[in-house]
């Protein structure tokens, strides 16, 4: 996004979102970006397959007038908000993978708004550090639950014991019991 304009002042035919009733533009993603995108679609897909719960990728996602996103990712669980252009509501999880240029709205007003309409999970996937922040809904709000990071060998083995036992690099989607999402599969061609 390269910077917001005042709602009515043009007409926009180019991706872009709206937050706080102001218009950002959506840049290119980078080559990463769409990669750790595809490969969390597949993932989502493969898994959802049959069941009632349906993945998009990057979807128009409306909650009012002063609030139009297109994140990046999104499980939809209730398919009274899937709309035939758009979902109209809160999708149960929604992934924002971060560029240079979305990153503090995705960190701050995103994360607020989601939390705000009730978005049950969302993650913010890094793709420079390799890292995944996921927050659930509690209380209305968005609170911190995990942050996953795939580690090299080395790190790995830098590690202390006690270190060792405490980081995982799996992720347990909160919508089913059984959906484990490996850090490796997010990150698999990321370079």
């Amino acid at each position: 996004m390269s910077g917001a304009l005042a709602y009515n002042d043009y007409e926009f035919y180019e991706p872009h979102e709206i937050i706080n009733g102001k218009i950002y533009m959506m840049s290119s993603p980078s080559v990463n970006h769409i990669r750790i995108n595809s490969d969390i679609d597949t993932i989502f897909k493969n898994y959802l397959n049959g069941k009632t719960c349906e993945a998009f990728i990057n979807p128009n996602v409306y909650f009012s007038n002063e609030d139009h996103f297109i994140p990046d990712e999104i499980i939809v669980c209730n398919p009274e908000i899937i709309g035939e252009n758009s979902i109209n509501g809160a999708p149960d999880l929604v992934v924002e993978i971060l560029s240079k240029s979305t990153a503090k709205n995705d960190k701050t007003e995103k994360l607020f708004k989601y939390g705000k309409y009730g978005v049950k999970e969302y993650w913010i996937v890094n793709p420079w550090d390799k890292s995944v922040e996921v927050y659930l809904l509690k209380n209305g709000e968005l609170k911190i639950d995990n942050v996953y990071q795939l580690l090299t060998e080395r790190e790995f083995n830098d590690l202390t014991k006690l270190q060792k036992s405490i980081i995982t690099s799996e992720i347990k989607v909160s919508i089913y019991d059984d959906f484990i999402v490996k850090l490796e599969d997010i990150f698999r061609r990321v370079k």
